[in-house]
């Protein structure tokens, strides 16, 4: 099966751009029944806080995730802004399955504070994973989400690990200036987890910054098999899964972790 990585040019607080401008990149590439499309964050209207003009409370943007998936015959893991019971904002991975319904919802667990991102989100405390599924139904693969920031915590990703994620898909807007750090934490994750890592960048300009582009997919062994540039266009890959479970058979790390068993044993582990 075949990941689809979209490094969208994202319009500034521009819905029905954005939108338009994911249509187009999907019908660019060769999309089949039972592969995965990603997003970047906040694919919609960029990294605004305005949450009066981004969140998505009329469910536009949950719409054409749905439609995209259902007219592709693909998973969908998009993004959005949604509003939390607390009145503040919820920066949320929302993924589609191919029949258009909703498989797992997200909250950013770690806002970005150095970017005042926590002045106006709640970092989530949940960590899901969903299965991508193949046309018969049968699982592809489990899969843990993350978002950009979420990046340089990797409890997160063995948290995922430890309830069987075998992909870890991570949707950023991460800035030119720390392009470097997003390209090596991506290969840790993948090195230290034995996983997949899908990581999807926005790439042109905001009112505040540039980013660089750069989405990469990476190999459980840590090798790039595939990266993007720094313009707008789509990364597709195969992911091989059968390779996969090879190397986890043949090397099998991922087992001998010990000190978050530890910890969540003593009373000091996520809630």
């Amino acid at each position: 099966m075949k990941a689809h990585l979209v490094q969208l040019d994202i319009a500034w607080e521009d819905r029905p751009t954005n939108h338009a401008r994911v249509r187009d990149l999907i019908r660019s590439v060769d999309v089949q029944t039972g592969d995965l499309i990603v997003l970047p964050e906040m694919f919609d209207t960029g990294f605004s806080f305005r949450l009066q003009t981004t969140a998505d409370t009329n469910n536009t943007t949950l719409g054409f995730l749905v439609d995209l998936a259902r007219g592709t015959g693909a998973t969908v893991h998009g993004s959005r802004t949604t509003i939390g019971p607390d009145g503040r904002g919820r920066n949320c991975a929302t993924v589609i399955g191919p029949d258009g319904s909703l498989l797992c919802e997200f909250h950013k667990v770690h806002p970005f504070s150095l970017g005042k991102e926590s002045e106006h989100f709640t970092g989530g405390r949940v960590v899901p994973t969903y299965d991508w599924l193949a046309p018969g139904g049968e699982r592809v693969a489990r899969v843990t989400p993350a978002v950009c920031y979420d990046l340089r915590f990797p409890e997160l990703f063995r948290i995922g690990l430890l309830a069987g994620a075998e992909v870890f898909v991570i949707a950023s807007n991460w800035p030119t200036t720390r392009e470097y750090h997003r390209n090596v934490l991506s290969i840790a994750r993948a090195i230290e987890n034995q996983a997949f890592v899908l990581s999807v960048n926005r790439c042109g300009r905001d009112p505040s910054l540039e980013y660089a582009g750069g989405t990469l997919a990476v190999s459980p062994r840590g090798e790039t098999i595939g990266e993007l540039g720094a313009s707008q266009g789509v990364l597709s890959v195969e992911i091989d899964m059968d390779d996969l479970r090879r190397w986890r058979r043949t090397f099998p790390a991922w087992r001998d972790h010990a000190l978050l068993h530890a910890a969540v044993g003593a009373g000091s582990g996520p809630s």
